[in-house]
């Protein structure tokens, strides 16, 4: 529907009524009270020694007056009272009464236009049967309140009812919309959340490639530099160097492909439900998430603190100076703390070993009550070790902030005052 009232290109309904229907019914029940009161006007007219064109005349205008019963039920009842005493309108009367009950006025406003009705009923009927009929008087008593009650209590009842039925329709209506609007709200959310989890996904898929496959490919890139160096004039140390390069470009395919077989495994199923008290949408891509980040984090639960040795010695055998400091009681830390302590160690070995050849490196590691902190700092470049050409995509600090972050640790890197760089980080264990 358009703001001028049309639908489809034809004309809404016109002035008051809601529907070309309603507009249509009401003419056609003013028209045949017209025509009822206009017949009761010829009597009405002869006794009240007026003109028959008067009384028919006055007779049309008064029930007529039915079209107007939607806009205004109170006129309309009020015409019907007034002219009872004419004998006229009994259409008028009894639809007028039942538009008035149905309408949203006041229950006080209708009760008393009900009694009004009731006792001008009343009276007219005494007043008629009285004079007409020898009756005992406490028939027509009888009578008189019999017919009164019959055109105005079943008329006001049956319009209660229907209001009320219209009422409940509307809030039914209106409850069902609104819940249609909290449904389209809710799948919004459940949309946002989704798409949010992907990009949560995706950025941890990219973090995880970027630390395996960076770590492992600097230090291939490392040994092949030394190899190109001592190929002619070492020939033992150049194919020591050479297995090495094996070893890392395997263990880096190992690595992929265990991240890739856990990306293309079936979806594990689901566990029993568990009853929530309303239902929301946002646990399910949250749920998701957290799968897909376990599962993503790396096959067979990750690397641990337990393969730092194994990772300094990689270092070392690549020609770096590196010391390694433990301080503190070993103990067993959650899966995800040790894998992102491990992760922190691995890319800052890996920015030493693009941006610091030659320089000396020490990765410390201290174990306190409730954290566990970790730290890499390397000196300045001596100068003498070639500069293995290794790209950096700028994303190295960005990922061990963001994995710190997310296990509620603290994170610092930045320069030192000896001319080196530093990587600090400090994990809660609990």
């Amino acid at each position: 529907m358009t703001e001028t009232g049309e639908v489809e290109g034809r004309a809404g309904p016109p002035l008051w009524w809601a529907r070309r229907r309603d507009a249509v019914w009401d003419v056609a029940l003013g028209g045949v009270s017209a025509v009822e009161c206009a017949w009761e006007g010829v009597p009405f007219a002869a006794e009240a020694g007026l003109p028959t064109t008067v009384g028919v005349l006055f007779g049309f205008v008064v029930g007529a007056t039915l079209v107007l019963r939607r806009r205004w039920p109170i006129a309309v009842v009020l015409v019907g009272i007034a002219v009872s005493p004419a004998a006229m309108g009994f259409l008028l009367a009894v639809v007028g009464m039942y538009t008035l009950a149905s309408s949203e006025v006041p229950r006080r406003i209708t009760a008393t236009l009900a009694s009004m009705s009731l006792a001008a009923t009343f009276v007219v009927m005494y007043m008629r049967t009285r004079g007409d009929v020898e009756a005992d008087p406490t028939l027509v008593v009888v009578l008189s309140v019999f017919v009164a009650v019959a055109l105005t209590v079943p008329p006001v009842l049956f319009g209660l009812y229907i209001g009320a039925r219209r009422r409940l329709m509307e809030s039914l209506q209106e409850r069902a919309d609104s819940l249609e609007r909290e449904l389209s709200l809710l799948a919004d959310r459940a949309e946002e959340r989704a798409e949010w989890a992907r990009t949560e996904e995706r950025t941890r898929i990219a973090r995880e490639m970027h630390d395996v496959v960076a770590h492992r490919v600097s230090l291939m890139v490392v040994h092949a530099a030394a190899l190109e160096a001592v190929a002619v004039k070492d020939p033992a140390r150049a194919a020591k160097n050479a297995a090495l390069v094996g070893d890392m470009g395997r263990q880096a395919l190992t690595e992929l492909r265990e991240m890739l077989g856990v990306l293309r495994a079936p979806p594990k199923p689901a566990p029993a439900p568990v009853p929530a008290p309303a239902p929301d949408l946002v646990p399910v891509a949250a749920v998701a998430a957290g799968a897909l980040a376990g599962a993503v984090c790396g096959a067979e639960d990750g690397p641990s603190l337990g393969e730092l040795e194994a990772l300094v010695g990689q270092s070392r055998a690549a020609g770096m100076a590196v010391e390694m400091l433990v301080h503190g009681e070993w103990a067993a830390y959650a899966a995800d703390v040790e894998q992102t302590a491990f992760r922190v160690v691995q890319e800052a070995l890996t920015n030493c070993h693009k941006h610091a050849p030659g320089a000396r490196v020490v990765v410390r590691l201290a174990h306190r009550a409730g954290e566990v902190a970790m730290q890499v700092e390397n000196g300045p470049c001596d100068g003498k070790a070639p500069e293995p050409g290794l790209p950096s995509g700028g994303n190295g600090l960005v990922g061990m902030r963001e994995r710190v972050l997310g296990l509620g640790g603290v994170f610092v890197s930045g320069p030192t005052d000896a001319g080196g760089f530093k990587v600090s980080a400090v994990l809660p264990t609990a």
